[in-house]
């Protein structure tokens, strides 16, 4: 298995849970949006941790560099982070103006995050690594607890 086929379709099932909440937050039923949103947050950070803590070192220690790709994505993972943070605030104020504005702002964070990963690091990993060494990696990433 290749390290996109295993991290991309993540940030699918990413998507369907982040496009519930906003649509619970639309018809302004919070209980709901806190819901789908806790576990769409869950999902993310779990992802991030994936990537954080065995991808892209092993990424950085193959490429010999930690200032390329992964500097970049680490600090768009913070980014996400502040956003979570403030829609946690929107849903327990029940504003759902704040909630949509920011969960708009998210998304077009996370689209573009995730097309530079899945386009360009992801597919850069796959051709780097050997078959033995994405299975392991991968085998790693399964193993990450949230």
């Amino acid at each position: 298995m290749d390290i996109s086929q295993y991290l991309t379709p993540e940030h699918r099932e990413c998507d369907v849970i982040f496009a519930r909440a906003e649509e619970a937050a639309a018809k302004g039923d919070f209980a709901k949006t806190k819901e789908e949103f806790i576990k769409f947050a869950d999902e993310t950070l779990l992802h991030f941790k994936k990537e954080e803590e065995e991808f892209f070192p092993a990424f950085e220690e193959a490429t010999g560099s930690s200032d390329g790709p992964t500097r970049v994505m680490r600090y768009e993972h913070e980014q996400v982070r502040g956003l979570l943070g403030k829609m946690v605030q929107a849903i327990e104020s029940e504003d759902k103006d704040a909630y949509l504005s920011l969960a708009e702002s998210l998304m077009i964070l996370l689209q573009q995050h995730n097309m530079k990963e899945e386009q360009m690091l992801y597919a850069m990993a796959d051709r780097l690594f050997a078959p033995n060494i994405k299975e392991e990696l991968i085998k790693k990433m399964e193993e990450v607890a949230p």
